[in-house]
């Protein structure tokens, strides 16, 4: 799926002295997950709000009622926050597999990374609606953590709610 990425553009970040955090970016179906799994077999941490959720409270709208998902969403990033510094702290990579749609919580990520001793990279994983529509359809097939499923409704939501990062000092990748 990132063939065409140079990986190498993350790995000559790392040191042992300033940790790197890598902020992943994009709506729903984007290719997050893959992306941070493939950082992940290189040695960061990482962390995901959805993978959290799923181990504490199970499926959104199976094991819970699709009008908890943001109490469980908060709970689950605040305890990943805390997680994240410490991380920093003990000189761990780490990629952060949320969507980060909102540049005001981007801004607020960046700022508590540098303050805990870290650096941070954003990679914004740019698709075009269309083929969102169609991962989104198979993915909502499968039954694990990060394949809740997403409407059509919700999707649309997303996207129009969704805050494009431009002169943040993202990398775009265009999957």
């Amino acid at each position: 799926m990132f063939n065409k990425f140079n990986f190498d553009t993350i790995y000559d970040k790392q040191n042992a002295i300033t940790p790197l955090v890598v902020m992943m970016c994009g709506v729903a179906g984007s290719g997050k997950t893959t992306f941070s799994q493939q950082l992940e077999k290189k040695g960061f941490v990482r962390l995901s709000i959805d993978e959290e959720i799923w181990s504490t409270h199970g499926r959104w709208g199976i094991d819970f009622p699709m009008g908890k998902f943001e109490e469980y969403r908060r709970e689950a990033e605040n305890k990943l926050r805390q997680q994240l510094i410490q991380l920093i702290h003990g000189k761990q990579q780490v990629v952060i597999d949320f969507s980060f749609w909102d540049r005001s919580r981007r801004i607020q990520y960046k700022k508590l990374i540098e303050e805990a001793g870290g650096k941070w990279m954003l990679i914004y994983l740019k698709v075009q609606p269309d083929e969102l529509r169609k991962r989104l359809k198979l993915r909502n097939k499968r039954f694990d953590a990060n394949s809740f499923p997403i409407s059509e409704e919700l999707l649309a939501s997303y996207l129009n709610g969704f805050e494009v990062p431009k002169d943040e000092g993202e990398i775009v990748v265009e999957n």
